[in-house]
C-alpha cells in the first residue's frame, strides 16, 4: 500500500505505463465535474471509477480486497478514511467472487489502521491490502473518489 497525494505520486509509486495512464486522467483538466460511472483507460486494463457519495460513520467496517486488479483511490474533494490491513487479517464473510474480483469480510478492532485522505490524496491498495472505504474523517460528508483499475500485472 502507498499513501501520497498526487503532486507527489511520481517520485513514490512505481512507474509503468498502466500507472502513467492512471495518473495522467486523474491530472486532467475537469476531472471534477466527470459524471458518475466508468472510463476505460486502456480496455479493461485499465479503467476509472467516478463515484460520489456520503461517507459513513460505522463501527462495523466491512472490508474487500482483489485479487486481479490493483485500486488506485484518489479523492477528488471532499476527506474520508479508509481502513487498512493485510489481507490474511481478513476473515472472510463473503468468498471470493472472480467476475466482481472482490472478497468481502472483516478485520478485528484494532488490527487494521485509519488512513486519513483529504482531497487531492490517494492510496495505491495491491492485493495484499485488505481496505474498508467510505469511512467518515471526523463527521459524515460527501465525497467525490475516482477509483482506478489497473490489472495486476505482478501475478
Amino acid at each position: 500500500m502507498i499513501v501520497t497525494d498526487l503532486e507527489h505520486a511520481e517520485e513514490r509509486i512505481p512507474g509503468s505505463p498502466s500507472m502513467d495512464k492512471a495518473l495522467a486522467f486523474l491530472r486532467r483538466p475537469g476531472l471534477k465535474g466527470l459524471p458518475d460511472g466508468e472510463t476505460e483507460l486502456d480496455g479493461r486494463r485499465v479503467f476509472a471509477i467516478v463515484q460520489r457519495y456520503e461517507t459513513a460513520m460505522n463501527a462495523a467496517t466491512r472490508f474487500e480486497f482483489h485479487k486481479k486488479y490493483i485500486d488506485i483511490q484518489y479523492i477528488a474533494a471532499g476527506a474520508e478514511v479508509i481502513g487498512w490491513a493485510p489481507a490474511g487479517r481478513m476473515s472472510v464473510s463473503e468468498p471470493y467472487d472472480a467476475d466482481k474480483d472482490i472478497c468481502f469480510g472483516a478485520v478485528k478492532p484494532g488490527e487494521w489502521s485509519p488512513l486519513y485522505l483529504p482531497a487531492g490524496h490517494l492510496a495505491v491498495l495491491y492485493p495484499e491490502d485488505a481496505h474498508a472505504p467510505k469511512l467518515a474523517a471526523g463527521a459524515a460528508g460527501p465525497v467525490m473518489k475516482v477509483v482506478i483499475k489497473l490489472l495486476n500485472c505482478r501475478r
